[in-house]
């Protein structure tokens, strides 16, 4: 049996928004997560001010690469790869993680990959329950994305089949909490009150299901209106919300949508599983739903456990190992955040693609620090 140190060990740099993520893996084993958040600071504005998070960026930085280093119990010699989210996300909240990644891959003398944020989500499920299947069928739901992916290999083909042509599922989310006064981020207090609530209570319409709609893509832009619209139409009579009852109305008609969609597409292309992530991956009734459906379908279910769902330096850390695991090729030192790097791009390789063989520890650009070691 091998043994576990010979798998790559890399510390992950996630700041596409408003999470400096840190993580760090061996192969597929999670040794660190830590997270700092700048939510509470975006709270009093209904979302996220980027310059706000870029700066809250810089000052967590450090201190949480320190944590997670001395969490998982390791040196930063010791690591065999730095990777960062290099897109999609905020241009200068991922600016602050490409050039603190460069800084410290340069300083170890180790090589530097700068990976996907949607790709990653997908690849921390290996985390939580191991070697992801090839082909992948995954559901990404968040803030920013909502989107059907199909992934025959995590490091270097991802397919998209479906995405959201509006408003992204966890943007809606954060909106109805903001019309129902229920305070920012939406999700996890829409999931709380939809618990007490009656989900069948108000028929809310469901985007792009008719026949001759999209098979895979999203839309949430016009249940957004209609639930805002009904309870604009029950304040000006003077009636109560029944804010229960709207959370889990509006919140079965999100899930139903996602769910009957991501089913579809797993039997459409002969796929017997699906992954679901991203931070709407952490819902009760997403989860629930999901699980009922699929073992309708025949589908297995993989959902990591909801800390790993929401941005995390884990995720990163997992891609970034499996990179390192496959022998792809690491970026060069002028790597640059790219705000609209799309899926099909699970990585950006440096411009020399030669590939190393063997454990795949040693890459492209390291050579030319030789022996010099910055890192003190």
């Amino acid at each position: 049996m091998a043994d576990s140190r010979d798998e790559p060990l890399v510390l992950g740099i996630e700041t596409s928004c408003d999470e400096t993520g840190v993580g760090i893996v061996r192969g597929t084993t999670l040794l660190a997560d830590a997270v700092a958040s700048s939510v509470d600071e975006h709270a009093r504005f209904g979302g996220v001010v980027p310059e706000v998070a870029s700066r809250a960026h810089l000052e967590a930085m450090v201190p949480t690469i320190d944590r997670a280093l001395k969490e998982a119990g390791v040196s930063a010699r010791d690591l065999d790869g730095v990777a960062v989210t290099a897109g999609p996300g905020l241009a200068g909240a991922l600016l602050v993680g490409v050039s603190a990644a460069k800084a410290y891959a340069y300083a170890l003398g180790k090589p530097l990959y700068g990976v996907n944020h949607l790709a990653s989500h997908i690849c921390v499920d290996q985390l939580e329950h191991g070697p992801l299947p090839e082909p992948t069928m995954a559901l990404l739901v968040s803030g920013g994305h909502s989107s059907l992916l199909l992934s025959a290999d995590i490091t270097s083909d991802v397919r998209p089949l479906g995405a959201t042509i509006d408003d992204a599922a966890g943007e809606a989310f954060d909106k109805i909490a903001r019309v129902l006064d229920l305070g920012f981020p939406g999700g996890p207090v829409i999931d709380r009150y939809a618990r007490e609530g009656d989900p069948g209570a108000i028929a809310f319409p469901r985007g792009l299901t008719g026949p001759r709609d999209p098979a895979y893509d999203f839309s949430f832009s016009g249940l957004k209106t209609a639930v805002a619209r009904w309870i604009e139409a029950r304040r000006a009579a003077g009636e109560d919300v029944p804010v229960r009852d709207v959370a889990a109305s509006f919140q079965e008609a999100v899930v139903d949508v996602l769910t009957r969609k991501a089913v579809r597409a797993c039997k459409d292309e002969g796929v017997d599983h699906l992954m679901i992530g991203g931070g709407v991956a952490a819902n009760s009734r997403l989860r629930a739903l999901a699980q009922e459906r699929c073992e309708a379908a025949g589908i297995r279910l993989r959902v990591p456990r909801p800390k790993l769902c929401t941005d995390n330096g884990a995720m990163v850390a997992a891609l970034g190992a499996e990179m390192v695991a496959r022998n792809r090729s690491a970026s060069d030192w002028d790597l640059s955040a790219d705000s609209s790097l799309p899926v099909t791009d699970p990585h950006v390789p440096g411009r020399n693609h030669a590939q190393t063989h063997g454990h795949g520890h040693g890459h492209d650009h390291v050579h030319e620090l030789g022996e010099e070691n910055l890192y003190s």
